[in-house]
C-alpha cells in the first residue's frame, strides 16, 4: 500500500482462543470530514495449527452500510478504499465521515495457542492520486440474444473479489467466452463489490450476470439475481435464514443451497449444509452438482438427498455451479446448467430456472417431456395431470454410457446411449409423483441429468 501523509491512525490489537471460532468481532473507529482514503492493515500470528490455517477475515461496514469483505485465506489482509478505486472485494466511493466498523470474522481458529492479531486503520486526506483504474460501471437487465433457446452457463463462480486467488473479473469472464459459455453469475463470497464490472461486461455473446455467495459459518447458499449486500451473519435456528430465502424469492431473485453434502469443519468451515430448520425449509432450489462430479464435494450424497427430498414430497430444482476458483476447472468436465429461456437475459433465465426448465451436464444433451392426453406438452419441471406420453432424448453420449429413468428414485428404464438417440412411453399419474432421467459413464460417473417432471391427480 502506499503510505498516507497528514492521516489519523487507529490501532487494535486482540488475543482470540478456539472458543472464539465462529464469530463476528467488531472494531468501531470514527472517519472525519474531508477524508479521502482509508488504508488497513490486518496480521495474526500464528498462521497456522495441526496443519490448518487459522482463517479469519474483515468485512467492512460505513455509517450507511456494507463497504466490501474479501473470503480468502492468509495471515495478513491489507485493503484501502478511496473514491475511485478499492482493494477487491471492496467497495469504491466516497468516505462518509461518521462511525465506520471493521468486523474481524473468524471463520477458523484452530486448537491450540492463543492467536495474537494486529488491526491497524489509517485514514488520509490527501487529494486522490489512485493507481488503479476506476470500476466499469454497468446496468443489470441486457438482452444478448431476443429470442427462446437453450442457453448453456454457470451459477456459482468466483474472482479475485474472494478467494479465487489473482483471477479478475475479466480473465474469469475471458475463461467462460473460451469454454462457449451462453451466461455467467459471478458469485463471490459475501460481497457484492464485484457486480458493478460484471454488469458492465455483457457482450454480444455471453451474458454476464449478479448474485453473491452467502458464506456463512454453517452453511453456503447462492443469491442470484441481487445487487445488494445480503448479511450472513447469523446462526441456525435463530428464525432468519427460512424468512431470508422466501425475502429472495419474493424479489424475483433465486435462493440456492450450495453444495449441502460437502466436507465441512474444520477443513472447509461452513462448506456442509448445517442448518436444520432449512432441509430444505423454504428452499426451493439445490445444487447438487458441485465442480465435477467425483470431485470433493460428495455430489452423489447431495444427488440422493435431492432425491429423498423429492419422495418426502417437496417440490424442488436441481442445479449446477462450476464453483471455479482457477481458469483450469472449466476444462475439468465440471457441471453446467442448460436452460430454456424465453431470452437470453438475467431477468428470463431466473424465471426458467425457478420453474425448473433445464438441465444439468458436463458435455452430453439430455432432456425429458410429456405429451399429455390433451396434446398439451410438457417439459422439466412442469407439472403432469393426466396420461402423456413421455420421451427421453440425449445426444453427444461417449461410449459406454447409460441412460436411467427414475419414477420415484425407482430404476424404470435403462439402455444403453451410445451417441444420440431415445425412448418413448406412457405413463399415468398413478404410476409416479415425480420422474427424472440420468446419464452416466461406463465408470458410473453422471455426465447428466434432468429436472423432473411432477404427476398430480386433480
Amino acid at each position: 500500500m502506499n503510505s498516507i501523509r497528514d492521516s489519523v491512525t487507529a490501532a487494535f490489537n486482540g488475543i482470540l482462543t478456539v472458543r472464539h471460532a465462529k464469530h463476528h468481532i467488531p472494531h468501531k473507529f470514527t472517519v472525519p470530514t474531508g477524508a479521502t482514503r482509508l488504508e488497513i492493515r490486518f496480521v495474526c500470528e500464528p498462521a497456522e495449527a495441526h496443519g490448518l490455517d487459522n482463517m479469519l477475515t474483515l468485512s467492512l461496514f460505513d455509517p450507511h452500510g456494507f463497504r466490501g469483505a474479501r473470503h480468502r485465506g492468509g495471515n495478513r489482509h491489507d485493503l484501502f478504499i478511496d473514491a475511485v478505486a478499492a482493494t477487491p472485494g471492496y467497495v469504491r466511493g466516497p468516505l462518509p465521515a461518521g462511525e465506520w466498523t471493521v468486523q474481524v470474522d473468524t471463520h477458523r481458529i484452530m486448537p491450540g495457542a492463543p492467536l495474537n492479531y494486529m488491526l491497524v486503520i489509517e485514514v488520509g486526506f490527501e487529494p486522490v492520486a489512485s493507481n488503479m483504474a476506476p470500476t466499469p460501471q454497468g446496468k443489470p437487465g441486457a438482452v444478448v440474444r431476443a429470442e427462446p433457446g437453450w442457453y448453456r452457463g454457470d451459477l456459482h463462480s468466483h474472482t479475485d473479489h474472494s478467494d479465487a486467488d489473482d483471477r479478475s473479473v475479466t480473465q474469469l469472464i475471458e475463461t467462460a467466452r473460451a469454454a462457449g459459455l451462453d451466461f455467467l453469475f459471478v458469485t463471490d463470497h459475501n460481497t457484492i463489490s464485484p457486480l458493478a464490472e460484471v454488469d458492465a461486461a455483457a457482450g454480444a455473446t455471453l451474458l454476464t450476470a449478479g448474485g453473491m455467495e452467502l458464506t456463512t459459518f454453517w452453511g453456503h447458499a447462492l443469491v442470484l439475481g441481487t445487487r445488494e449486500w445480503v448479511d450472513w451473519r447469523f446462526r441456525p435456528d435463530e428464525g432468519v435464514i427460512n424468512q431470508l430465502a422466501k425475502d429472495v424469492y419474493a424479489k424475483e431473485q433465486l435462493f440456492i443451497m450450495a453444495h449441502p453434502c460437502s466436507g465441512g469443519d474444520p477443513y472447509c468451515t461452513g462448506c456442509a449444509w448445517r442448518f436444520g430448520e432449512m432441509m430444505p425449509g423454504a428452499a426451493h432450489i439445490i445444487e447438487i452438482w458441485n465442480g465435477r462430479w467425483d470431485g470433493d464435494s460428495n455430489n452423489e450424497q447431495a444427488l440422493a438427498l435431492y432425491y429423498d427430498w423429492l419422495n418426502q414430497g417437496h417440490r424442488l430444482v436441481a442445479t449446477a455451479g462450476s464453483d471455479t476458483h482457477s481458469t483450469a476447472d472449466y476444462a475439468a468436465a465440471t457441471g453446467f446448467n442448460v436452460v430454456y429461456a424465453e431470452e437470453l437475459s438475467e431477468a428470463a433465465l431466473l424465471r426458467a430456472i425457478r420453474a425448473g426448465h433445464l438441465y444439468l451436464s458436463s458435455g452430453p444433451r439430455l432432456t425429458l417431456e410429456a405429451r399429455q392426453q390433451d396434446g398439451a406438452l410438457r417439459m422439466m419441471g412442469d407439472t403432469i395431470t393426466q396420461a402423456a406420453d413421455v420421451a427421453v432424448r440425449w445426444q453427444g453420449a461417449p461410449d459406454g454410457a447409460l441412460v436411467r429413468v427414475l419414477a420415484n428414485g425407482q430404476l424404470l428404464h435403462q439402455q444403453s446411449a451410445d451417441g444420440e438417440g431415445g425412448v418413448t412411453w406412457s405413463i399415468t399419474p398413478a404410476d409416479a409423483t415425480w420422474l427424472i432421467a440420468e446419464m452416466r459413464g461406463r465408470n458410473g460417473v453422471l455426465l447428466a441429468v434432468t429436472n423432473p417432471l411432477f404427476w398430480q391427480i386433480e
